[in-house]
C-alpha cells in the first residue's frame, strides 16, 4: 500500500523542479557575449604622451587579432598582429615601432604625434574562424604655447579714445578667452570681440576699464595665459561727463528756467495780494 506521505512528497518536488527549469531557461537566454568596443585612454591626448586604445569585451576564444590604421581592414595598413596560443607578435607595414600590443587586444602608443590622429580598426578571428571588427578614434592635440598681448595704446583718455587689444598666437585648433584683473572678463555694450575672439575692442574707454588684461589660449589638453597688460585710463576734465549728454543738459536748463518762472509768478502773486490788502 502506498504511503500517505507520498502525495505530499511529490507535491513538494514539482514546484521546485519547475522553478529550477525556469531559472535555467532565463540563464541560457541571457547574452553570452557583450559588444566589442574600443576606448581611447585618455580621450584627448597631448602630443608626446602615451595613449592606450583599450579593448572591451574581447571574446575568449580568439585565435589571432590584427590592428590596422584607418577604418577598414587593409594589409598595407596593418600595424601589428597577435597570435593567442603562441603569443607571437608580428609588425606590419604601418607600424611605427612605438606600438605595444597586449593579450587582451589593447594597443599602446608611446609618445604620440599629431600624425597619429585618426581611426584605428581591430580585427579578431575566433576558433570557428568567425571575424569581428571594431573601429576606434585617437585624437592628439599639440600643447598650446604662451600668447602675447598687444594694445593699440596702453594710455588712453576716458570718453575720448578707443583701445584695441590683440591676442597674438600661432596655435591651431585653440580657443581664446579674456581676463580682466585675473577674472573672466564681463563683456559690456562698449566691448566687441572678433569672430575668433583674438581681438577685443573697447569704444569708448572709461575709468572702470583701467587695470590688467590677459588673454588665455586653451585646447582640451592644455591652457596658458599671456603676461598682464596694464591699461591706463586718464581723465580729461574739459570733456563733458558721460552722464550728461546734450539732451540731458538741455533738460536741466529748461528745468532751471521753469523754476525761475515759477518763483517769479509766486512773488508777483504775493505782491499783488499784499497791495490789495
Amino acid at each position: 500500500m502506498e504511503s500517505s506521505s507520498s502525495p505530499a512528497h511529490r507535491g513538494c518536488i514539482f514546484p521546485q523542479g519547475l522553478l529550477l527549469t525556469a531559472s535555467l531557461l532565463i540563464f541560457w537566454s541571457l547574452p553570452t557575449t557583450a559588444q566589442l568596443t574600443i576606448e581611447s585612454v585618455p580621450p584627448n591626448a597631448a602630443e608626446g604622451k602615451d595613449v592606450l586604445l583599450r579593448v572591451h569585451n574581447l571574446p575568449g576564444d580568439v585565435l589571432v587579432f590584427f590592428w590596422y590604421k584607418g577604418e577598414r581592414v587593409n594589409s598595407n595598413l596593418q600595424i601589428v598582429s597577435y597570435i593567442a596560443h603562441t603569443q607571437a607578435i608580428n609588425r606590419g607595414p604601418a607600424s611605427s615601432n612605438r606600438e605595444t600590443i597586449y593579450p587582451n587586444g589593447s594597443l599602446l602608443f608611446q609618445k604620440v604625434t599629431l600624425q597619429d590622429t585618426g581611426y584605428y580598426t581591430l580585427e579578431a578571428i575566433d576558433k570557428n574562424f568567425q571575424n569581428k571588427q571594431v573601429t576606434g578614434y585617437l585624437r592628439v592635440y599639440q600643447s598650446v604655447r604662451k600668447p602675447a598681448l598687444r594694445a593699440s595704446n596702453a594710455t588712453v583718455t576716458e570718453h575720448k579714445d578707443t583701445v584695441v587689444l590683440t591676442c597674438l598666437t600661432n596655435g591651431i585648433g585653440i580657443s581664446i578667452r579674456w581676463l580682466f584683473k585675473n577674472q573672466i572678463l564681463s563683456h559690456k555694450d562698449r566691448m566687441k570681440l572678433s569672430q575668433d575672439n583674438s581681438v577685443l575692442t573697447i569704444d569708448p574707454v572709461r575709468r572702470e576699464d583701467a587695470g590688467g588684461y590677459q588673454c588665455e589660449v586653451f585646447n582640451p589638453v592644455s591652457s596658458i595665459k599671456s603676461d598682464p597688460l596694464e591699461l591706463d585710463v586718464q581723465y580729461d576734465p574739459t570733456l563733458s561727463s558721460p552722464g550728461f549728454s546734450d539732451g540731458a543738459i538741455a533738460g536741466v536748463v529748461i528745468g532751471i528756467l521753469a523754476g525761475i518762472a515759477l518763483i517769479a509768478a509766486l512773488v508777483c502773486f504775493l505782491y499783488i495780494r499784499k497791495t490789495r490788502g
